[in-house]
């Protein structure tokens, strides 16, 4: 499937990834092979994989832990594997910002923080554009922005304390949708999240930025083109 003017598969397998908020989680049955799909809150990687906090009471954790290779199977396949000690806090961070009402559990002794690591996608986007990505198709390299990423969270509650009139400009201006309290859950390399209830939306930036200071210039001119429409 080529990519055409009105259809560019990795950039919306992309944008799926980051915009939504639930997802079928599909496991194996421990024992038995059978399969069993459940509806799960996801957020997302710097890099666009999913993490997911889930109880290990549940039957799809104990799924996963049982054949940690078996992880999501509908329409993204990979690997759920348990946060180590060294991304964890990250995750934590990324999740919460992503669901803030998890907060009040997610401390619970049974509850574990997720990464699936995808080892591809299959996109379904409508008649004749069904298109199988592989990784680096459709996740973001983030080797080389290592600065910007641990300035992530500084740079959100910046924008979320003192420029949301910036982000709502961005959400109906730029995004086209209708005015709400938006507010700014993540950023990476190729762009911003924006939530707003159980709405997400994803500004893409036209290049790359990999450092705060280029972060900070990317989201002064597209206020500033927000502001000119």
């Amino acid at each position: 499937m080529q990519t055409t003017a009105d259809f560019d598969p990795q950039n919306l397998a992309k944008s799926l990834l980051r915009r939504r908020r639930q997802g079928a989680l599909a496991t194996l049955m421990a024992g038995i092979g059978d399969p069993y799909c459940s509806l799960v809150n996801v957020a997302s990687h710097p890099d666009g994989s999913p993490i997911l906090l889930i109880s290990r009471l549940a039957l799809h954790t104990r799924n996963v832990l049982a054949d940690p290779l078996e992880g999501a199977r509908i329409m993204l396949a990979g690997r759920a594997e348990g946060a180590g000690t060294d991304e964890l806090d990250n995750l934590r961070r990324r999740y919460l910002n992503a669901h803030p009402s998890a907060q009040a559990f997610a401390n619970f002794k049974d509850f574990s923080f997720f990464r699936i690591r995808p080892s591809g996608a299959h996109l379904v986007a409508g008649f004749g554009r069904i298109v199988d990505l592989r990784p680096d198709q459709f996740l973001t390299d983030i080797a080389d922005a290592t600065a910007l990423l641990e300035a992530e969270q500084g740079a959100i509650e910046h924008m979320n304390a003192d420029h949301r009139e910036a982000m709502n400009l961005y959400a109906t201006r730029l995004l086209g949708a209708e005015g709400a309290d938006w507010r700014c859950t993540g950023c990476d390399p190729e762009g911003i999240d924006l939530q707003a209830g159980d709405t997400a939306l994803r500004l893409n930036f036209p290049e790359k930025v990999t450092a705060p200071g280029e972060l900070r210039k990317m989201l002064v001119a597209l206020a500033n083109e927000a502001r000119a429409n």
